[in-house]
């Protein structure tokens, strides 16, 4: 049995119906209007993968790649750094090279010039010291010099060595005392006293020798007159009282003169620098070279520590003949050369002076045989800082006549 059109299935339409509906499209306003919008075709797109995963495997690529291309990017730049940094270090070492190098340079011939210099200026100072220690030299400046011994005519001599400076009017003394120990030519280390008991030339030459000042002159005056003008710091009146002299009337009568004009506060006399030392019942003084050597070069302008310049002996008697060796040494020491000792030689045998040069100073060596007139030069170097020379004084030596 049919069912009756009413009783159609709800959402289902008659099939005329759906026909006339496709025929007829319904009329809305008076115009056509289409239903939905045509769709205007597109070109294929690819077709990506959608989902979760794929997203995440798509992040995880993103990333990678970009890590990798980041990583390469500031592996680069390191490089192009560490490249830079080592073409400056390679420059800066090439121009610290080259620095170092003129540099070296630099400080080579600064030393070059400095031992040149050094060189030159000891080799002048050491012509300069010879010139001035030359026997001609000497002698000029013993023309002011005069040493006064004031002995008690018994057992006690002292001395005072004396400048007399006629161009300034001043007038210098170092009272040395009868106990001052000092190397005496002919005898060794002895009192400076009892260098008189063998004449006022051996006492000239052990002063001399030991003050580095020539006295050529001397005058010989009571013990009384000594203390008053040590006491009244005036030789005025001194001069009047000379009981023995080696000065000339006229050279006596010039000094005299100027010694009464100076003033006292032009006159300084003052006492050696000494130690005392006591030994049993006797008092001998060791003279303060260090204070000694200030006086010396105020006054007398000489450096007293000093070798520059100056000749070194010591002498030995190989002749036999008693006193030879000091009667040498004074010879020698009127010359500026300094007589470090005076002793017997091994034997007494030798018939001619040796003259031995312990350094390579030939010129020292040629004036020791000049002043002495004898004498056969033996080079012999020795490492020792004592003497220049060793003089054995042979039977050839004479005592030079006054």
């Amino acid at each position: 049995m049919s069912r009756p059109a009413h009783h159609a299935k709800k959402g289902h339409a008659a099939p005329e119906r759906l026909a006339e509906s496709a025929a007829e499209p319904p009329a809305r306003g008076g115009t056509d209007y289409p239903r939905r919008r045509s769709h205007v075709d597109k070109e294929p797109q690819p077709v990506l993968a959608t989902g979760y995963r794929s997203s995440r495997r798509s992040s995880k690529s993103g990333k990678k790649q970009r890590r990798e291309a980041t990583s390469e990017r500031v592996k680069t730049e390191m490089a192009e750094k560490v490249g830079d940094a080592w073409r400056a270090v390679l420059t800066g070492v090439k121009y610290g090279v080259l620095a170092v190098a003129g540099g070296a340079a630099l400080v080579g011939l600064l030393l070059a010039l400095a031992t040149g210099i050094n060189a030159g200026a000891r080799y002048l100072a050491k012509r300069e010291a010879v010139q001035q220690n030359s026997p001609e030299a000497v002698a000029q400046r013993a023309r002011d010099n005069v040493l006064v011994i004031a002995t008690d005519g018994k057992t006690s001599t002292d001395f005072l060595a004396v400048r007399f400076d006629q161009k300034s009017g001043q007038i210098y003394g170092i009272a040395i005392p009868d106990g001052a120990f000092m190397e005496v030519p002919g005898q060794g280390f002895e009192r400076i006293g009892d260098s008189y008991k063998a004449g006022a030339d051996v006492s000239m030459a052990a002063i001399s020798n030991y003050l580095s000042v020539p006295f050529e002159k001397h005058v010989v005056i009571d013990k009384q007159t000594y203390q008053d003008a040590l006491t009244n710091q005036s030789l005025a009146g001194v001069f009047a009282r000379v009981t023995e002299t080696d000065l000339s009337a006229d050279e006596l009568a010039r000094l005299s003169e100027f010694a009464d004009s100076v003033d006292t506060d032009q006159v300084a006399l003052v006492p050696l620098p000494v130690k005392p030392i006591n030994l049993g019942d006797q008092t001998y003084y060791e003279p303060q070279r260090e204070q000694v050597a200030d006086l010396l070069l105020t006054w007398w302008g000489v450096k007293l520590a000093s070798d520059e310049g100056i000749v070194r002996v010591i002498i030995y008697n190989g002749s036999g003949v008693p006193g030879i060796a000091g009667e040498a040494a004074k010879v020698l020491i009127k010359s500026g050369i300094r007589v470090v000792d005076t002793k017997n030689a091994d034997r007494f045998d030798y018939k001619e002076t040796m003259i031995v040069l312990q350094n390579d100073d030939t010129q020292a060596a040629e004036t020791v045989k000049t002043v002495l007139g004898v004498g056969k030069i033996v080079e012999q170097p020795a490492d020792q800082d004592v003497a220049d020379i060793i003089l054995i004084v042979g039977q050839d030596f004479k005592v030079p006549k006054e």
